[in-house]
C-alpha cells in the first residue's frame, strides 16, 4: 500500500488496542470511545482484507498475521516519534534562526542581539544574510526573518514594522562634504562627492566615516554611528519608501521565542 493511502489513525488505534489486548483501554488511552475503536478497528480489517483480532469472551487475541505486524508497527510509530523529536529540537526555544540583509546585522541587529543574549544567556542565534527582498519561507527554516521595503504581501506570511524609515545623508566630522551642507554660503568651502561604489549601506556609512565621502542611508543604520560621533548627519533625511519588517509565517509566530525576540526588538532604541 502506498504512504500516501496509509490509514495512519486506524494503525494508532491498532497499535494501542493490540498493545493492552483491550478496546476499552486503548480508548481510555486514546480519548475516544470504545464503540469508535472498534469502529476503527472494523474499517481496517475491511481496508486490509484482513482479520486483526480474535473477540473473546473476556479478552481480544492477535491474529497471526496480525501479531507477525505488531512489531514493525510499532517501530514505525517510534521512528515517527524521533522524527517529531529532531523537528523539534530544531525549532527549540535555545535557538533562534533569523535571516536579515548584512547591513542590517552588523549597523543594528548584532548589538540588540547581544542585549538579548545577557537577558536569556541560554538563547543562541543562527544568522543568515539575506539582502533581496523578501524572504521565501518555503525555502527556508527561519523562525524570522527582517527586509526592507512594504509590508509582506505572501499569504500566511505576517509582520511587524519596526517604524517608518528615513533616507539622510551623513560625512565624517570636519569633512568638506559636511561644511558645504553645513555652509553653503561659506566661499572657501568645497563640495566632495565620493566616488566609491558599496555594496551596501552599512559599508557606505563606514566608507563616509573614513573620509570618502558623503553617504545617503537609512536613518536606522546610522543611528548607532551617529551617536558615537563617527559620522555626523548633513540634512533631516526625507522619508523612504519602505520601511523595515519583522516577518515569519503564521505558525512561527506562535513561538513564544519569537514573540519575545520581536517584542524586545520593537522596545528597543
Amino acid at each position: 500500500m502506498k504512504r500516501t493511502h496509509l490509514p495512519l489513525n486506524a494503525l494508532r488505534v491498532f497499535e494501542a488496542s493490540a498493545r493492552h489486548l483491550s478496546f476499552t483501554r486503548a480508548a481510555d488511552e486514546l480519548a475516544v470511545t470504545p464503540a469508535a475503536v472498534g469502529q476503527q478497528i472494523r474499517a481496517l480489517e475491511d481496508t486490509l482484507g484482513v482479520v486483526l483480532f480474535r473477540r473473546l469472551t473476556r479478552n481480544l487475541e492477535l491474529t497471526p498475521e496480525a501479531e507477525q505486524a505488531l512489531p514493525a508497527l510499532q517501530q514505525g510509530f517510534l521512528a515517527f516519534e524521533e522524527a517529531v523529536r529532531l523537528m523539534q529540537a530544531g525549532q527549540s526555544s535555545t535557538v533562534l534562526s533569523l535571516a536579515a540583509p548584512r547591513a542590517l546585522v552588523a549597523k543594528w541587529l548584532a548589538a540588540r542581539l547581544a542585549d538579548y543574549g545577557r537577558l536569556h544567556p541560554h538563547v543562541r542565534f543562527a544568522i543568515t544574510a539575506h539582502d533581496a527582498g523578501e524572504v521565501d519561507f518555503t525555502q527556508a527554516n527561519l523562525d524570522l526573518a527582517l527586509h526592507f521595503g512594504g509590508e509582506p504581501q505572501a499569504e500566511a506570511i505576517h509582520g511587524r514594522t519596526l517604524g517608518a524609515e528615513r533616507l539622510i545623508t551623513v560625512a565624517a566630522p570636519g569633512d568638506p562634504a559636511a561644511a558645504c551642507i553645513a555652509h553653503p554660503l561659506d566661499p572657501e568651502t568645497i563640495c566632495v562627492e565620493s566616488a566609491i561604489t558599496l555594496a551596501d549601506a552599512g559599508l557606505a556609512i563606514d566608507a563616509a566615516a573614513a573620509g570618502l565621502g558623503r553617504a545617503r542611508v537609512p536613518a536606522l543604520l546610522a543611528a548607532a554611528d551617529l551617536a558615537a560621533g563617527r559620522v555626523v548627519a548633513l540634512d533631516e533625511g526625507v522619508a523612504a519608501a519602505g520601511a523595515w519588517w519583522l516577518t515569519a509565517p503564521t505558525p512561527q509566530w506562535r513561538q513564544a521565542k519569537v514573540r519575545d525576540l520581536v517584542a524586545f526588538l520593537l522596545g528597543g532604541d
